[in-house]
């Protein structure tokens, strides 16, 4: 094994607080950690490679959320222990699903109910905090939760659940500028983490963030923003015939205008059905992006609603109408918001698959020649690779067990090669449901937002996964602004009696299962690869876990006394390597769960952030 020691790097914000201390004790206020520096885009484009921060959601434009660092490696992980915690406090625990940065030794951590903690990296001491007034009327439809902050210059940015993007001072924790995108009480939220990209044809850094609420019918929309003053630079809607903006001004319909992807309806206003004019595709997970070829790539949602039925005309086949651009991936052109190209996982999308799990780029061999793609593992149960140069399909195979609603996905053609009587039947004339079907994944996937990790060293992806099934039923829907817009039903089953959660280590270039381990509760935490020949997770009923990314043993695990749904991270400081997570349950299963939601209850809710290290005795 590579034992290569870390390189010690000074600590600039103890430098600061000593300074602050010593400027107080003269009276003098206005000296804190203004001097901390500045975050460029270099910083962010060579996040990956930088130990010593964290600077984006995923650890890096690609996603791969992958580090060079291996001071905690597989010969000494047994001995970590925790450094510090910190408690988010309060009375707001609910749902954290949280991935951290780290910023000159200062972590940054959103929580529950749009709140964002800055604290001291060292001790765990707070350093500030800020907490959104949230108005009564928010829609977030799977719990108050916020995956996380994006940084550049002197600001910190996320998103809250009233459908607004705040940035705030990183250094004080004020707010720098404050903006609404949507109408909170239509539906519009945010609880992924923006994503910094910088546009290689003008050489702007701009600030992309999604929107949240298919369930509630909205119009999934990009937004790009100045991050200096938050004015927008352009949006593009992800339902096709929709118009983009660009500038303050319309610019292009998405796809074609007359969206032919969706059927026509003469009594409508619009001419489409009722579904079209509140589509959904919402892009609520945070993007990737590909600085070679200059394109933001991002997941987009579900049709909305997801009674698949209305979204097609009248005794037509639901495979007659994709429903463009939704549960898919798109790329887009960073200068004017325009859809580069687009690859749909699930046409009509009838079971709420989504299209919206990270996308994941990485490079491999194929005769000689290096491919550049995306990774996905689509809550359709399915695992894609897909050339992101151009988005055409290279190959799709299974991740979990007993998929039933499609057989494969075809080579040629990219699209699923559905079985007959897996789409939710209509309800028969006088009736209010229609027939029970059992379906597998169910709506919360084969996989959810939870985010993979990709090993350079293994080439292997590491996908947290789930085993469950549903019954799944149809229902009469109508649109009414603010209220669930689904026109389904469901329940969430067992699949197995010994385990929900599955570990995979999945072989992109074959689709082999290199190892799995098995969870007795539902996995919802992200994962993370280090050069350590590590794979570190957390688990529904607490435990931080590491695995020996080469085999899949469980070396070590910490009881943090809430169940851990978040994006674990790592990171160099003063020469130490430290790991840390967010602990804290909520999230959508014990919202939506079914059978699942049952087996967690026990799971008591919490919320702070766990920092563990070596200790010194352990590093000889």
């Amino acid at each position: 094994m590579d034992t290569k020691k870390i390189t010690p790097r000074r600590n600039r914000l103890t430098c600061h607080l000593k300074a602050a201390l010593f400027a107080s004790a003269l009276g003098i206020t206005s000296i804190s950690i203004q001097a901390a520096s500045l975050v460029t885009w270099d910083d962010i484009a060579k996040d990956q490679e930088t130990t010593h921060n964290v600077l984006g959601y995923g650890m890096g434009p690609k996603a791969q959320r992958f580090s060079p660092l291996n001071q905690i490696n597989v010969s000494n992980v047994e001995r970590l222990t925790p450094a510090w915690s910190f408690s988010f406090g309060d009375e707001k625990q609910r749902g954290q699903e949280s991935q951290a940065l780290v910023h000159d030794g200062v972590i940054y951590v959103t929580g529950s109910y749009s709140r964002m903690f800055a604290v001291d990296a060292k001790t765990g001491k707070q350093i500030w905090s800020y907490a959104a007034r949230l108005p009564d009327d928010i829609r977030p439809c799977c719990d108050v939760v916020n995956r996380g902050a994006a940084i550049f210059g002197d600001k910190v940015f996320f998103g809250t659940l009233d459908a607004a993007m705040v940035a705030l001072d990183k250094n004080t924790g004020k707010v720098v500028w404050r903006k609404k995108f949507g109408d909170h009480s239509a539906g519009y939220t945010m609880t992924g983490a923006p994503t910094l990209v910088k546009d290689q044809k003008t050489g702007k850094v701009l600030l992309i963030h999604g929107s949240s609420g298919d369930e509630f019918g909205v119009v999934g929309k990009l937004f790009a923003l100045d991050p200096d003053t938050g004015e927008e630079i352009w949006m593009r809607p992800f339902v096709e015939g929709h118009m983009g903006r660009l500038h303050g001004k319309e610019s292009t319909p998405t796809g074609d205008p007359r969206a032919p992807s969706w059927p026509d309806d003469p009594n409508t206003e619009t001419g489409k059905v009722e579904a079209w004019s509140h589509g959904g595709g919402a892009p609520w997970q945070s993007a990737s992006f590909d600085i070679e070829t200059n394109t933001i790539i991002i997941g987009a949602g579900n049709p909305a609603p997801w009674n698949t039925w209305k979204r097609t005309s009248e005794g037509g086949n639901p495979l007659d109408y994709d429903n463009l651009y939704t549960s898919g991936q798109v790329g887009v052109d960073p200068t004017t918001g325009e859809v580069k190209w687009f690859y749909q996982h699930t046409p009509n999308d009838a079971w709420d698959f989504s299209g919206n799990n990270e996308l994941v780029l990485f490079e491999y061999k194929d005769q000689g020649k290096t491919i550049k793609a995306t990774a996905h593992a689509d809550r359709n149960g399915f695992f894609y690779i897909v050339n992101r140069e151009d988005g055409k399909f290279i190959r799709a195979f299974p991740f979990v067990d007993n998929i039933t609603w499609a057989t494969h996905i075809d080579p040629q053609t990219g699209r699923p090669v559905e079985v007959e009587g897996q789409r939710p039947p209509a309800p028969l004339p006088g009736e209010e449901r229609g027939a029970v079907i059992e379906v597998s994944p169910p709506f919360l996937g084969g996989k959810n937002w939870n985010p993979m990790a990709y090993s350079q060293d293994t080439g292997w992806f590491y996908v947290p996964g789930n085993h469950w099934k549903e019954d799944y039923w149809t229902e009469e829907v109508t649109y009414k602004k603010g209220s669930a817009y689904l026109g389904q039903g469901f329940r969430i089953k067992r699949m197995y009696d010994d385990h929900v959660g599955i570990l995979r280590a999945m072989n992109p270039i074959t689709g082999k299962i290199e190892w799995e381990h098995k969870e007795p509760l539902p996995l919802w935490a992200g994962v993370l690869a280090t050069h350590g020949d590590l794979i570190f997770t957390g688990t529904s009923d607490g435990y931080f876990k590491a695995f020996h990314a080469k085999t899949g043993q469980e070396l070590w695990k910490f009881q943090t006394g809430s169940g851990i749904i978040s994006s674990p991270i790592t990171w160099e400081q003063e020469g130490e390597q430290y790991v840390g997570v967010v602990s804290g349950y909520g999230g959508a299963v014990p919202l939506w769960g079914g059978d699942m939601a049952n087996l967690t209850k026990p799971v008591p809710q919490g919320g702070s952030f766990w920092a563990f290290k070596l200790p010194q005795w352990a590093k000889n």
